[in-house]
């Protein structure tokens, strides 16, 4: 499909994975699971569909350069640095009027650029329904069967009695914000409600007419930047751009438009890798459950994540997550992962820029 093209999107700044992850080499340009960064593997796995000539990326000013030295096969003009952060509305918007103005009929895949998905051949079979939906009019969001009963993720409620990998499009009841634990777990038992896993496809005409219609600010905004390419366009968007609505396309779009609908799908392996937590689920462990990246000596500890560049010796201890950098050293317990970010936040109250 030669009108199929794919937007990543690799903005965020990655604060959970705080000291690894800094504004200049973030979550999504880090190799936490082999040789690949996490955004060259999102590359790679959608080689099957989209062609690096026919991938676009949206990032900041920090991380563009070592996106553009990562991803050579990537045109450098097409990835992109958003002159602010806006949330994903306005960022998926400037994606749609870009490839619209190339191409009426261009049909977009979004994807996130920090994702770690286990089963790539059953993820790029899943998603051939959902661009063909996509080209027939529908907008289409990804659902990710649960495996436990998750209060971090937005959940996608299907109609009752859905089966999870069958290639078939089903209407979305409503969109549920990330519950309690109790909730999640009626969630999980019910059996209809799927990870929100931030995955769309759609035309990019039926994006920026839904766009107009529930975002007419930013879709006016939008419209009146010049053809890509032109001259002024980096100009008129800098200028431009900041003054866009600071919404998600889930608030701005998915929960309001008619047109929605949902693929249940099967188990391929994925993982939205949200903490340190999650990088120590997805590593090999020892028989006392630590994960160690490098080297450490380990007596009598269990439960433990490692990674630094020297020797670690663990004594006693359990439960912890210990990352060590040339000028910073985290040691957190396990549990609180999710909680990182938060240090971030002191560090940027207390001045501390040059370890950001």
């Amino acid at each position: 499909m030669k009108n199929f093209h794919g937007l990543i999107l690799a903005g965020g700044r990655g604060t959970r994975f705080w000291p690894l992850s800094r504004r200049a080499s973030a979550k999504q340009v880090l190799r936490l699971f082999g040789e690949r960064s996490l955004i060259q593997q999102t590359v790679d796995r959608l080689k099957p569909v989209l062609p690096p000539e026919r991938i676009w990326i949206l990032t900041n000013d920090h991380l563009r350069a070592e996106i553009v030295k990562q991803l050579p096969e990537v045109p450098a003009r097409q990835i992109l640095a958003e002159p602010a952060q806006r949330n994903t509305a306005p960022a998926i918007g400037l994606a749609a009027r870009i490839l619209h103005g190339i191409d009426p009929e261009s049909i977009m895949g979004v994807f996130p650029a920090d994702h770690v998905i286990g089963n790539p051949r059953s993820y790029i079979r899943q998603l051939k329904p959902a661009i063909a939906a996509a080209q027939a009019g529908k907008i289409v969001v990804l659902g990710i069967q649960p495996r436990w009963a998750e209060t971090g993720y937005g959940y996608i409620e299907f109609p009752k009695g859905v089966q999870p990998g069958a290639p078939k499009l089903l209407p979305v009841r409503r969109f549920r914000e990330k519950p309690d634990a109790k909730t999640a777990q009626k969630f999980l038992d019910a059996g209809n409600f799927y990870w929100n896993a931030g995955m769309f496809f759609w035309k990019t005409g039926v994006l920026l007419d839904a766009l107009r219609e529930f975002q007419p600010k930013t879709a006016s905004l939008l419209a009146s930047l010049p053809p890509f390419g032109q001259r002024g366009f980096a100009a008129r968007l800098e200028e431009t751009f900041p003054r866009c609505e600071n919404i998600s396309i889930d608030f701005a779009v998915l929960e309001k438009a008619k047109n929605v609908v949902g693929l249940p799908t099967g188990d391929f392996g994925w993982n939205d890798v949200g903490s340190w937590n999650a990088v120590y689920e997805l590593h090999g462990r020892d028989k006392q459950g630590n994960a160690v990246r490098n080297s450490a000596l380990i007596e009598d500890s269990s439960g433990n994540f490692v990674d630094a560049k020297k020797l670690v010796a663990l004594l006693g201890v359990h439960d912890l997550v210990i990352v060590d950098t040339p000028d910073a050293l985290l040691v957190a317990d396990r549990k609180r992962a999710q909680q990182v970010g938060d240090l971030v936040k002191l560090l940027e109250k207390g001045g501390h820029h040059h370890l950001l």
